[in-house]
């Protein structure tokens, strides 16, 4: 295989992960292929979680602008990387005490993951005193369609409250759609039931809110069922491994010391 290269991402050297010429050309390849499945009118946003930033500038280079991280500092650590017209996308857990430093990036485009108005009162605050004079931060609200404990959201039931809540009391944000999870596979039901709930949910909020259902986006499907997620009316895919290939295992947290005993 070709030897490996050093990408200049404005970050110091011994930060650089060394990646191949042949995973850059696949990421290529992979985005190449899925974004001839995106309709244009869709937005594509490339899940970088856990993948270094030398793929996400690569990703850029073949004319990707829209990133998705799980992980505040992943996405705080790699945003400095890219060219500040890259738009990120913050699609994992959020907890309140970590809007602070997710809202320090100027690259974040979008919340997905707004699940209470605890959390959009947090990301007011935050948006307000950071981000003064600027356009309102793009936020969703996430619905927990499959009812699973396992997943983050609010119940469908809840979710007309949410967003009447957040366009009532969040001027520094702007509510701009829905976003679910939907089932991981066929053997646990497939998502179609997942999609139909959250376009239901969609239809709930844009009638409290007074709005055309267009005027609300959906943010649904990942890389093993983005298509049919396009086919039950997805704006926004969320896809990963199949652009950047599989992930490696998060590592496990440190062993902690017996009660009583200082760590090692």
């Amino acid at each position: 295989s070709r030897p490996s290269r050093r990408w200049s991402l404005g970050g110091p050297a011994s930060d650089m992960a060394e990646v191949t010429e042949a995973e850059l050309d696949s990421v290529r390849e992979r985005l190449a292929a899925v974004r001839g499945r995106v309709p244009a009118d869709r937005t594509l946003v490339a899940v970088s979680k856990l993948k270094p930033a030398e793929l996400m500038v690569c990703a850029y280079e073949a004319g990707q602008r829209d990133f998705g991280e799980n992980y505040v500092q992943e996405l705080v650590d790699k945003g400095p990387r890219l060219p500040a017209d890259a738009r990120l996308h913050f699609i994992g857990h959020l907890q309140t005490n970590k809007v602070k430093l997710l809202l320090s990036e100027p690259r974040l485009c979008c919340v997905h993951t707004v699940d209470s108005l605890k959390l959009a009162a947090e990301l007011q605050k935050r948006a307000a005193a950071l981000r003064p004079g600027q356009a309102p931060l793009a936020v969703m609200a996430q619905v927990n369609t499959s009812g699973e404990a396992s997943k983050g959201g609010c119940a469908p039931a809840e979710c007309v409250a949410l967003c009447e809540g957040i366009r009532a009391s969040c001027p520094a944000l702007r509510l701009t759609g829905l976003m679910c999870i939907g089932k991981y596979s066929a053997a646990e039901g497939g998502s179609a039931a997942d999609f139909e709930t959250l376009r239901r949910c969609r239809s709930e909020a844009a009638a409290a809110l007074g709005e055309e259902e267009g005027a609300l986006h959906l943010s649904m499907g990942m890389s093993h069922d983005f298509e049919e997620a396009i086919a039950a009316g997805a704006t926004h895919v969320r896809v990963g491994s199949t652009i950047f290939g599989a992930r490696p295992p998060k590592p496990p947290p440190a062993a902690q010391p017996p009660e009583g005993q200082p760590p090692p």
